[in-house]
Formats: structure tokens, C-alpha cells, sequence
């Protein structure tokens, strides 16, 4: 392993005492997805552009028309303002933590205390995107009266301070992540290993629902981490822990890791099976 990646793992221990190996996500990695969304943002904000000039024409109501504009430009100025405001938080509070642009990507916001992601951890990291970069960055494009040049290079040494924050600290943390106790870690797709994805739960392994409806989708992939490492220390405390939750005594000679899998399968059956009604349990806390 590179001394690049060695630098960029941290350990995260989740609220079910897994220490998990994460890779925060490379500078570069973060830019092109900010700029990806940025991309997807101004598309957006050009389709809509167009939509209003169509719908404002059918209505007898064209931009140009004397009276209308004020109109058009209210509709326009909260479109932007909804989707520069939105647009991220929106898109990292959903259940993959992550925009468009860090999806393809592979990235994602994690907590930094391994727990939850919070609705106001995603809402503080990206409220101060607005300080970080929006804001000075409408002075700098401003052509208002009274907008100097002394103002636009301060707002440029403030947009750079910012931006090459990431790079001035361990954790490649923005002052957003700062704020919002979080992180960006990469999360990049995989594909089940056949172990886990083809091999069928031994007779000898029955759950009843109860013990399947203990957890959900996040500690289904925490379970899937634990089998990918073989860790025997890891896979010992995480069997134990189930085992307590589930009220199922470990069986004399049974291994752990086989009783882990057989676990990780059923659960897996288990929720895929509720998905197909629309019943989608995001993690143990959920109902």
C-alpha cells in the first residue's frame, strides 16, 4: 500500500464497537465532484431558465415585456436561491450521504464520531459553504456601484483561504466539515463478494424475524465490512454482539464467522424481501 493511501486511513469505531478502516477522500477526488455538482446545478438552472421563458411566452408575458420582468426575475432569483441553498444538503441527508457529483465519484459525508450522520451536521457543513465560497464569490462577479477592487481581492483571498483550507489540515477537513463534526470518505461500489452474495445459510442457522428485524440496511453493510476484513478479533466481539441483541447463546463449537454469515444472509434476504412492499429499514433505529 502506498504512503499516500496509509496517510489518508482512519480508524472509525460505530456505535456497534466496529473499528472500520476508512480512506478520506482525496483532494482532488473532492474538487471534480464539487465541480461535477456545480455542472449538474447550472444545467438545472439553464433547463428552468428556458421552462420560464416558454411559460412566461404562453402566457402573453415575455421577459422582455415591460412590467413582466420583475416577475420572471422573482420566479428565477428563488429557483436559484432554493437550489444553491438545497442542492447539497438535500442530496447528503438522503440515505446515501453523498450528491451526484461525489456518487460518481466515489465519496461519501460520514459522521466523524462514527455514529449517525445528522440532519444538523449536513445542514451546518453546507450553511457554510455559503460563507466559504457563494458569497464572496458574488462580490467578485458583482458589477454593482460601490463594489471596488480592494473589495473583490479581499473576496479572492477569502474564496483562497478557503478552498485551500482542506489541504492544511490531517483530516482534509473544510471548515464546513469543521462545523458539522463530518468528513468525506470514499465509498467506492462494490460488488458482494461470492461468499457472501451466492453462498446459502446452512440448515443449522435459523433466525426467526424478530431476530432479523434487529438491524437494518446500515448494520447490514457494517456486517458486510466485518466478513470482507477476517479479522478474528473483530469478527469474535461483532458475533458476540449480535448473538447478545438477537437472544441467541452461542452453540458449543460453532464458529464465528460461519454464524456471521449465515446472519449476514438471512438479514440480507430478510430486508430485500421487505424493499419488494415498499418497507425500507434504514438502521436498527428505524421501524
Amino acid at each position: 500500500m502506498s504512503a499516500g493511501v496509509k496517510t489518508r486511513e482512519r480508524s472509525l469505531i460505530t456505535p456497534e464497537g466496529v473499528d472500520l478502516r476508512l480512506k478520506l477522500g482525496e483532494a482532488g477526488a473532492r474538487a471534480g465532484a464539487f465541480l461535477l455538482d456545480l455542472t449538474f446545478m447550472l444545467i438545472a438552472l439553464i433547463v428552468v431558465t428556458v421552462l420560464l421563458i416558454v411559460a412566461f411566452s404562453q402566457l402573453g408575458a415575455a421577459p422582455g415585456a415591460s412590467g413582466r420582468a420583475d416577475a420572471f426575475a422573482v420566479v428565477w432569483i428563488l429557483f436559484f436561491f432554493v437550489l444553491r441553498s438545497f442542492y447539497f444538503t438535500g442530496f447528503e441527508i438522503g440515505p446515501r450521504a453523498a450528491t451526484p457529483g461525489k456518487r460518481l465519484l466515489g465519496l461519501r459525508v460520514a459522521a466523524r464520531d462514527g455514529g449517525r450522520l445528522s440532519p444538523l451536521g449536513v445542514l451546518a457543513r453546507n450553511a457554510m459553504r455559503e460563507v466559504e465560497l457563494f458569497l464572496p464569490l458574488s462580490f467578485l462577479l458583482s458589477d454593482a456601484v460601490g463594489v471596488d477592487a480592494l473589495i473583490s481581492i479581499v473576496a479572492l483571498v477569502w474564496c483562497g483561504i478557503f478552498v485551500l483550507f482542506p489541504l492544511f489540515n490531517r483530516d482534509r477537513l473544510r471548515a464546513g466539515d469543521l462545523i458539522g463534526g463530518t468528513w468525506v470518505i470514499e465509498a467506492p461500489r462494490r460488488k458482494l463478494l461470492p461468499d457472501l452474495s451466492a453462498a446459502a445459510a446452512s440448515d443449522a442457522y435459523a433466525f426467526t424475524t424478530a431476530a432479523l428485524d434487529a438491524y437494518g440496511i446500515k448494520e447490514l453493510h457494517v456486517l458486510e465490512d466485518v466478513l470482507r476484513a477476517k479479522d478474528d478479533a473483530t469478527l469474535k466481539a461483532v458475533a458476540e454482539r449480535i448473538r447478545a441483541k438477537i437472544g441467541r447463546p452461542a452453540k458449543p463449537g460453532e464458529a464465528d464467522a460461519a454464524f456471521l454469515e449465515a446472519y449476514y444472509q438471512a438479514l440480507r434476504g430478510r430486508l430485500e424481501g421487505r424493499l419488494l412492499f415498499g418497507q425500507r429499514r434504514a438502521d436498527k433505529h428505524a421501524r
